[in-house]
């Protein structure tokens, strides 16, 4: 049996070649907004070394270096909306309930970090399909910069003052519930997890012919020969995991849901963890409910 540190290697190894970076990611900050219990900063990033990456803070009122918060690092969907990228945080989705998370979270005393991912927001200057044909050529894999572009801003992240180093989560729906847990393995600085309707077991997803549902950025070459989506998710015991998902989700099909709970109950189990994860399940499709926004709300509490 692969052991953990080995798995994440060989998880980077699949992600493709990824920057050379040396220094210290960094940072240009854009335009401050005052809103009622919290600040809005727009910030422009150096996390890659090729591509700048504008970014959204949220810190909420009273919050300073002598008291120092919990962070969240949320992800932004897809859904095919290449225009919202970070704006999802304050603006929210169709997919999304009111009020929007990055107000929620900074009402309970947590700093905020979203950033546009590649295609999206300020970086849709050149198509998902393109970016991953012309990474494909020269050895990369688009997630793997996803990904590493994540990794990179919790580091930013972690050199603000204001911000508890031992109290980070990372959160979002559809393609920002797969960068949550997938970053949350690869990265133990990460405290808690929240994915919404996007836990998909690799497999199942083949068999049920639903691989169109996901869009291309989601592919990384030659992983279902290496591991499964419960082996990945089992990095992140025994850590706190809180996974939502809609029955009638295509997305995520219900018998591979089956999986990987299974799985993760054994795994947290032999951790002494069992109230570390918890499946969550309704009988909707692709988006969140009010059941689902009530649990994650008694999950962030505990970060």
């Amino acid at each position: 049996m692969v052991g953990e540190d080995d798995l994440r290697n060989l998880l980077w190894e699949l992600l493709g070649e990824i920057p050379s970076v040396n220094s210290k990611p960094s940072g240009v900050l854009q335009e401050t907004i005052v809103h009622d219990g919290f600040r809005q900063e727009e910030w422009i990033l150096d996390l890659n070394g090729e591509q700048e990456v504008p970014a959204t803070l949220l810190i909420p009122t009273g919050i300073g270096k002598h008291s120092p918060a919990p962070a969240i690092v949320y992800n932004h969907a897809h859904g095919s909306r290449y225009d919202i990228g970070r704006k999802e945080v304050l603006e929210g989705r169709p997919a999304l309930l009111e009020p929007h998370w990055g107000e929620i979270l900074c009402n309970m005393g947590i700093i905020v970090l979203c950033i546009d991912m590649w295609a999206f927001g300020g970086r849709a200057d050149e198509t998902e399909s393109s970016l991953f044909k012309r990474m494909l050529w020269s050895g990369q894999v688009l997630w793997g910069r996803m990904v590493f572009d994540n990794v990179r801003a919790l580091d930013w992240l972690l050199s603000r003052p204001e911000v508890d180093a031992q109290r980070i989560g990372t959160m979002g729906i559809s393609l920002g519930s797969t960068m949550a847990w997938w970053h949350a393995a690869l990265d133990e600085r990460i405290k808690l997890c929240i994915d919404i309707c996007c836990l998909t077991d690799f497999d199942s997803l083949v068999s049920n012919g639903n691989l169109d549902g996901h869009s291309i950025y989601y592919y990384v070459p030659k992983l279902r020969q290496h591991t499964t989506t419960a082996e990945i998710n089992a990095l992140i015991a025994p850590r706190m995991h809180l996974s939502c998902a809609g029955i009638q989700d295509i997305l995520t099909p219900p018998e591979g849901l089956d999986i990987i709970d299974s799985h993760l109950k054994k795994t947290y189990a032999e951790y002494g963890a069992a109230d570390s994860w918890h499946l969550f399940r309704e009988d909707v499709g692709h988006l969140e409910t009010k059941g689902m926004r009530g649990i994650c709300i008694e999950w962030l509490a505990k970060l």
